[in-house]
This record gives structure tokens, sequence and C-alpha cells, in this order.
């Protein structure tokens, strides 16, 4: 690993602990009642876990599959191999099975439908036939798409996860996920795609082909801010819920699952994530964009890439605290061409006297392709004279 020393900057003494598993990070306000058995609330911007209880714990996430679906083809998209203007059909077979199973857009038989109407269907009211369709479309198969779903969930680190359905329908468990890994999917489904974020999610109601439904993500018109994420039911996961909101440039983001009852999540979830805005206060480090330091890259065109901060990044403290804090930048070094703008390639550490540290994400502010024979005899020669 190589540490690069980029800054020491102080402030008054800091009165938080790290949190434990069941416990909160050292908010003063009380906490409100959350029974979930799983549950999570972090702050994006600081990398901080304000409360967790069993956030590594398997358990099976229904329609909460689709926050993957969606960043697949998110990824997929970003990448020009798929655009929103594509047109996939309901196959005979997809419509025979999915034809008004659970949540759905009614597809019909043989209908033609757009990759950006696919997408809203499944964000805005998890329509389980229209993540069949997307996947067939895509891949050829469900089984294949999910072979896709899960490599992305290896490249994210997502250890606790395995995707067997597209659309999260009950497989007997075989489809499992962690509240911490859904946060590391929906964090990187927003940083890494705000502008495809923005356009499909946060809707309220969804208007298709003569069809109207509603968006049940209890955050919608109650949260000030809530532009996310994901609600998810089956008889054998019970309601869960990834939720979002920012405020004044602040995003949480919070995981619940396994309640009984739509009314307790509703309730709950409301509350929890209030709680985090109004227990906790952002103290701002580096703007969205800003330069940070400089990782040395290995068989590049260039011999260096510049590290950006892909959102705004933040310390987090209980409202009203202080700290004295020191920052650094580690990554595994030197860096390997090719190199893409926006991979993640190195963290900020955040360090806390009396709360370990805290790592935030660092990406690649350019494209650094392999090195040509110019730029390999460039780079030889260099070696020879130590630069």
């Amino acid at each position: 690993m190589t540490a690069v020393l980029i800054a020491a900057l102080a402030a008054v003494p800091v009165r938080a602990a790290a949190p434990a598993p069941e416990t909160t990070a050292g908010a003063a306000l009380a906490m409100p009642q959350v029974s979930a058995p799983i549950a999570l609330l972090i702050d994006v911007n600081g990398g901080r876990v304000l409360f967790e209880r069993q956030s590594h714990r398997r358990f099976v996430p229904a329609s909460l599959t689709k926050i993957m679906t969606s960043y697949v083809a998110f990824e997929l998209i970003k990448a020009g191999k798929l655009k929103l203007d594509q047109r996939f059909t309901m196959s005979h077979e997809a419509f025979r099975k999915w034809h008004r199973v659970g949540s759905t857009m009614f597809l019909a038989d043989g209908s033609d439908t757009s990759v950006a109407e696919l997408l809203e269907g499944i964000v805005t009211v998890s329509a389980n036939d229209g993540c069949v369709v997307l996947a067939e479309g895509v891949a050829g198969s469900v089984g294949a798409f999910t072979e896709m779903m899960n490599a992305e969930a290896k490249k994210l680190g997502m250890k606790d996860t395995h995707y067997n359905t597209a659309n999260g329908w009950m497989d007997e468990g075989e489809t499992y996920v962690s509240a911490a890994d859904l946060a590391i999917l929906s964090t990187a489904l927003i940083t890494r795609h705000p502008d495809l974020y923005a356009r499909f999610y946060g809707h309220e109601r969804l208007s298709f082909r003569g069809i109207e439904q509603p968006n049940h993500n209890p955050l919608y018109g109650h949260v000030e801010g809530a532009d996310g994420v994901k609600t998810g039911f089956t008889n054998e996961a019970g309601y869960g819920l990834v939720g979002s909101a920012t405020r004044n440039g602040r995003r949480l983001m919070m995981v619940v699952g396994g309640y009984d009852r739509p009314a307790d999540r509703t309730k709950e979830s409301r509350a929890f994530i209030e709680w985090g805005f109004a227990a906790f206060e952002a103290h701002p480090l580096f703007a969205e964009g800003a330069r940070i330091g400089t990782a040395k890259v290995q068989g590049g065109e260039a011999r260096s890439v510049d590290l950006v901060a892909p959102h705004p990044l933040a310390l987090t403290l209980p409202r009203g605290g202080h700290a004295r804090y020191s920052l650094s930048v580690r990554y595994k070094g030197p860096l390997r061409a090719p190199i893409a703008k926006g991979d993640e390639v190195a963290n900020l550490i955040v360090r806390v006297p009396g709360e370990g540290e805290t790592r935030l994400p660092l990406v690649a502010a350019a494209n650094v392709p392999e090195a040509g024979a110019l730029a390999r005899l460039r780079n030889g020669f260099l070696a020879m004279l130590g630069q």
C-alpha cells in the first residue's frame, strides 16, 4: 500500500465514539424506535455509520434486487453498450410466466418497449415483467443477466450478496443480500450515474400506456429531499426499504429489512432518516470534483493520474461536536493502466483521535490508456534515470 500524507487540520475536541452493532454513533439526540431486525443508516458524504443492526446479516431482498438490475443497465449505458431508445420485445414465454405476477407495468404479449420505459417501470412501480424483458433483451436470458449482476456485485466488493433473479421474486433463498452491501450498491448507483439516477429515481407515480400507478416509497412526499431508492416485499422477505435523501448537499442512506407490517416500515423509516439529519451534521472537507492528490501509474500513456472527489466529502459528527483530524491518501501503488475516468482507485483516510479511521472514495480524474510503443520507451528511459 502507498500512503501519501496530504493534510493535517485542527479543530476542537470531538465527543463522538465509533458505533458498535446495535448502537448509535454517539449522537446526543435520542434515536426513535426502529424495530426492524436489520437496520443501517450512513452519511454518504462522510462515510460514517450513524446506526447499524446486523448490517452484514444475509437476508432475502425481494424487489430490492431491482437496484442491481438498474445498476447493470446504467453501467452498460455509460459504456455505450446499451441505449435508452433501444427497444426490447416481451417474449411469449416471459408473458406466460410474468403477466400480472406481483408488481407489473402490464406489458402485453409481444409488446415492444424502450429501455427508458422499462427502467421507469422497474424503478418507479417495481415491474417484475419489465425486469424480465430488460434482462432477456440485454443478455439473451435471465440467467445470463444475473451472471452480469453477480459480476458487478463482485466488482463493488459486495461480499454477502448473490443474485439468482432479475426481479427478486421468491426463489427459496438463492438470492440474498446484506444491508451493508445494499448501501455499497446504492451509493455506487448514485455517485457513478448521477444523471441517470436523477432521471429515473425519485418519481412518485408512473403513467404508462394509459395506466397510472403510485410509487410505494414511504419517504416520498413526507421526507424533505427524498429521492430513492427502492421498496421490497414478498411473503418470504417481509417489508424492506433502501431509502435516501439529500439536504444542502448532504446525503443519508438507510436500509431496513424484515418488517412484518408496511405501516411500521412507513412510520419508523421516516423517523429514522429524520433523526440522522437532526442528530448529526457535516463538516465539509472537499467539494465534488476537487483534486485531492496524485497517484503513480505503471504501464500507461501517463505516468500519474489526479485523484478527485466523486461527490462532496465531509467529516460527520454529532450536532455541535468538533474534532482534531488528519487526512491522508492511500492506494495500492503504483496503479496499473488502463484506468477509466471515474474509476475508484484510492481512498481519503480521515483519522479522528479515539475513533479510528474513515475511508472515503477517490476516483481517477482522467482516462489513462495502456502505453503505446513510444510511451513505453519514454517510461523505460525515465525509470533508468530514477524518475
